[in-house]
């Protein structure tokens, strides 16, 4: 559990994309657990629904769940619709879904890669814009979840540390944009986390896995979703300008003068060529342009 204050989230409602797996749904549950009340949002119903459903039972909150499809407006519109007529309005708004392609873009379909950057980057500031009046009514929070990704690169993520990057800088902009609203802005910057998503990474490459075990700590770490979760639920009671899971990324964040240069490209660049046509061979295999558990290409197909 979160170390906050008693009574911290105590029927703050919590709007939170991404829900029905992982980082959002571990965030949904403790903090329930803690009295807020849980708008879960996203592109798996019956997920959505068994969680609001055990959250239901398990503590005293109302909750209520809303499929939607981050990239679509009046999807999203409708889902903040239906947290304020259900549970009042918003405090905390979570915006964290996302989804990761496998493959290069070299071997990856063109809309494959735009559909990364529009869930992980697009889908964020689309999520803003729903919910930025309510949350102004209640000079409320916003985490916009970014990743390690923004401040390093590595081969078959160029689409996600893309989009992470610019969820990083739409938050700096926003936070001074928001500001006189009473609004506080965030931005979350994990490493990888035991989730789905990463473990379909996992399972179709082991180039990959194999790659994550050479990286020095914490580039390779892997945390768990439960501590992430509590990052995240710490960040949102403390209004906290940025979050790193584990702590230890802020030292990555702030060698980023290094990593981004010609001397902090040589490490990957001395694999690169043997790597990365494993990579893209490995994931063509599987054939399958999503992980497995990925709900990828959402309204326009799989």
């Amino acid at each position: 559990m979160a170390h906050i204050p008693t009574g911290a989230l105590k029927d703050k409602v919590l709007f939170i994309t991404g829900a029905a797996r992982g980082i959002g749904e571990e965030t949904a549950r403790r903090a329930a657990a803690h009295g807020a009340h849980i708008a879960a949002v996203g592109m798996e119903p019956e997920r959505l629904d068994k969680l609001v459903t055990e959250l239901g039972q398990t503590t005293d909150g109302r909750h209520t769940w809303a499929e939607c499809d981050v990239t679509d407006q009046e999807s999203l519109d409708a889902a903040v619709a239906t947290t304020v007529s259900e549970l009042g309005g918003i405090d905390v708004v979570v915006a964290n879904a996302g989804i990761a392609n496998h493959g290069t873009v070299a071997t990856s379909p063109a809309d494959v890669v735009a559909r990364v950057m529009e869930v992980n980057l697009i889908g964020v500031s689309r999520t803003v814009s729903a919910t930025v009046a309510e949350v102004e009514k209640r000079r409320g929070y916003v985490l916009l979840v970014s990743s390690l990704a923004a401040f390093t690169a590595l081969p078959g993520m160029a689409a996600y540390c893309g989009a992470k990057a610019g969820v990083e800088n739409y938050g700096n902009a926003l936070r001074f944009e928001l500001a006189h609203r009473g609004i506080g802005v965030g931005t979350a910057h994990m490493g990888w986390i035991d989730t789905d998503l990463v473990r379909d990474v996992k399972a179709d490459s082991s180039t990959f896995e194999d790659t994550l075990k050479k990286l020095p700590y914490p580039l390779g770490a892997l945390t768990s979703v439960g501590d992430c979760a509590d990052a995240f639920l710490e960040g949102i009671v403390k209004r906290k300008r940025r979050i790193f899971v584990p702590k230890a990324v802020a030292l990555v964040a702030a060698m980023r003068p290094l990593t981004f240069s010609s001397l902090g490209d040589l490490p990957v660049l001395a694999q690169a060529k043997t790597m990365v046509p494993r990579l893209e061979e490995q994931f063509r295999k599987t054939g399958r342009t999503f992980g497995a558990t990925s709900a990828g290409m959402g309204k326009r197909g799989g």
